[in-house]
């Protein structure tokens, strides 16, 4: 990179100006600039040339007109940067993004989540920093004097410096601080997000129902004026009686048709246990605590009206969203909703513990009695699936498997043991549906979305009239 007509190479020979390449981002760019503040100060040392030395050198006018910005043989490299405006601010970004990246790791959001929580607000200190880095306007150009100075014919005339009309003493200038113009609308964006979210936050929710269920998850019944929602969208909740800040992500089990919204939530975490350990302490028919609510937000699971055929596939409490899309087709069958595309539904739910499909199964067993009702069997095909048992549980079960409904879930469809053969899913799912574009919808982990999508990919078929399969997930 060029200042303008002289190089920066002639005062740091060995190196450039900061750039932040895009591939190295702002660790290129720090290390850049610490290389660059030793260059300059080997410079002002006479170091490496009599051109790098003359330009460190120049007389500055007004603290201005300078190139170098060690502006004396005093000035080492660690106190330019604990001085300059650009080195403060540069360090403080700096260690800002270190601690919000590092606090971003999986580990810290799912263990200490309060660490996560505060420390990503650096972000204001790191902006700030930001706008404020290039006023320090380190990185300088070559002004135009009268007459022009002719950094060609000069570079080897030194002495004429200011003698010659031909080489006039070179200025040069530090650009204006642009930062401003790129951060300022994000800024006013994030702003009023927060203004809309306080105004949502005052807005007074109350409790319809309260109940604790198996496996230590808890149900909220909530009914709050004009919220309106879709299936399978989330809301952020707030209990200040736990923290004033923390604000958590919860997808709604209820239906659209109903005059109220519930979340499952299960003990997970210092504030999951905190709520439901405040819930656990109520007295009979009082009152839960004040919650805050903002949304509700969308997800991929939202669009899973858009297909004639869906897979819903859930893993524990993944299965929360389909929850809310089971209800509401239960709703639209009950009123004979002509706007229902979808014609089949294929359900998995994965647990790992028994306990875990108690509180959904009696929707199960409600659906299934209302499609055998109408005539419609065939439209829900669903498969539960027990990845952990122990002996106790499989003599139980071995000695009611004559029952005509599962000894688990008390449902028609038995619980599968172990783990699905997707392979074999897919297979039966593209041959029950041979001309049809079917979605794959997931809320579990990261590991299970992989499979998935692989085999999304790989059962899809290349004739565009036959089966396609398009992979949507919901991490949790």
């Amino acid at each position: 990179k060029l200042i303008k007509n002289y190089p920066v190479e002639q005062i740091c020979p060995n190196g450039n100006v900061a750039v932040s390449f895009p591939h190295f981002g702002a660790a290129v760019h720090t290390i850049a600039h610490f290389l660059n503040v030793e260059w300059y100060y080997n410079s002002r040392l006479g170091k490496y040339d009599d051109l790098s030395m003359a330009l460190s050198s120049l007389d500055d006018s007004g603290n201005t007109t300078f190139l170098n910005p060690i502006r004396s043989t005093t000035t080492t490299p660690t106190l330019l940067v604990f001085t300059s405006v650009a080195g403060i601010t540069g360090v403080i970004i700096t260690l800002s993004l270190i601690l919000i990246i590092t606090s971003s790791m999986e580990v810290i959001r799912r263990s200490y989540f309060e660490v996560f929580w505060f420390t990503h607000h650096l972000f204001i200190v790191f902006f700030a920093g930001l706008v404020i880095h290039g006023a320090g306007r380190i990185v300088r150009s070559q002004t135009t004097t009268n007459p022009p100075h002719n950094a060609t014919f000069c570079k080897d005339r030194i002495d004429d410096w200011g003698k010659i009309q031909e080489c006039p003493v070179p200025q040069f200038a530090g650009g204006f601080p642009q930062t401003w113009m790129w951060v300022i609308g994000p800024m006013i964006l994030y702003v009023c997000e927060r203004l809309l979210r306080f105004i949502r936050y005052m807005q007074t929710v109350k409790y319809r129902k309260i109940v604790i269920r198996p496996s230590k998850v808890l149900e909220l019944q909530l009914v709050k004026n004009g919220f309106k929602m879709d299936v399978g969208q989330y809301v952020f909740l707030n209990c200040p009686a736990i923290s004033q800040l923390e604000w958590h992500p919860f997808t709604m089990t209820s239906a659209p048709e109903e005059d109220f919204f519930s979340v499952h939530i299960r003990s997970v975490g210092d504030w999951t246990q905190k709520l439901i350990s405040i819930v656990e302490q109520l007295p009979e028919g009082a009152e839960g605590p004040k919650m805050g609510v903002d949304g509700p937000f969308g997800t991929a699971s939202e669009d899973v009206f858009d297909y004639e055929v869906a897979m819903l596939v859930g893993a524990g409490i993944g299965v929360t969203p389909f929850a809310s899309i089971l209800k509401s087709i239960w709703y639209k069958f009950k009123d004979s909703n002509p706007k229902l595309r979808t014609r089949k539904i294929y359900f998995y739910w994965l647990c790992r513990e028994t306990h875990a499909f108690e509180w959904f199964a009696d929707l199960l067993q409600l659906l299934e009695r209302e499609m055998e009702e109408r005539g419609m069997g065939s439209f829900l095909t669903y498969k539960l699936y027990l990845t952990g048992w122990d002996q106790s549980h499989a003599n139980h079960v071995m000695v009611h498997a004559d029952a005509d409904t599962d000894v688990v879930t008390g449902l028609k469809q038995k619980t599968n043991y172990g783990r699905p053969n997707w392979d074999k899913e897919f297979e039966q799912v593209r041959k029950e549906n041979p001309t049809s574009v079917v979605g794959t919808f997931l809320c579990g982990p990261a590991v299970l979305a992989t499979v998935l999508s692989k085999k999304c990919v790989k059962y899809t078929d290349v004739d565009p009239r036959k089966t396609k399969f398009y992979f949507n997930k919901e991490n949790f």
